[in-house]
């Protein structure tokens, strides 16, 4: 009967000893793998260039409220001096565009108002720009984001 005692407190002690450690940190691999972060710069008519900042936190297999987004948009000399364009929300996967129906494609849509942004990942480093009917645009080069 003492052994049983012995072996259940034994296995009682090294259960609260596990406890007592505290909760693991998560790997700093996963963290930032949970937030990607994309920069460009997307031609602009009157000014040098729009220069983008995308950051998108959450995972594709994620819950869509645990997908969020911010997205900056500066104008370089632009002669009317617009203010930087600052949106936050939510960010939803979609599969496949008319030309691939493989394609993924990032819908970015903020609160409130503000338009609706549509990126097709190029690659794991790349997002370009695309129109709302999931299209490219012909000059699409020019409108890539690249991860930082």
């Amino acid at each position: 009967m003492q052994l049983k005692s012995l072996l259940a407190g034994s296995a009682m002690l090294a259960l609260l000893a596990g406890c007592a450690s505290g909760p693991m940190e998560q790997p700093q691999e996963e963290v930032a793998a949970a937030q990607q972060n994309y920069q460009g710069s997307l031609p602009c008519r009157n000014c040098d260039g729009i220069d983008l900042d995308v950051t998108m936190i959450g995972e594709e297999t994620s819950a869509a409220e645990e997908r969020t987004f911010t997205l900056n948009a500066s104008y370089r000399n632009h002669p009317q001096t617009p203010p930087d364009e600052n949106y936050a929300g939510n960010w939803e996967v979609l599969t496949g565009t008319p030309s691939d129906p493989d394609a993924t494609v990032y819908e970015l849509t903020p609160d409130g108002d503000g338009q609706i942004y549509y990126f097709m990942r190029i690659n794991e480093n790349t997002l370009e720009l695309i129109d709302p009917e999931r299209r490219r645009f012909e000059n699409g080069e020019m409108l890539q984001l690249t991860r930082q």
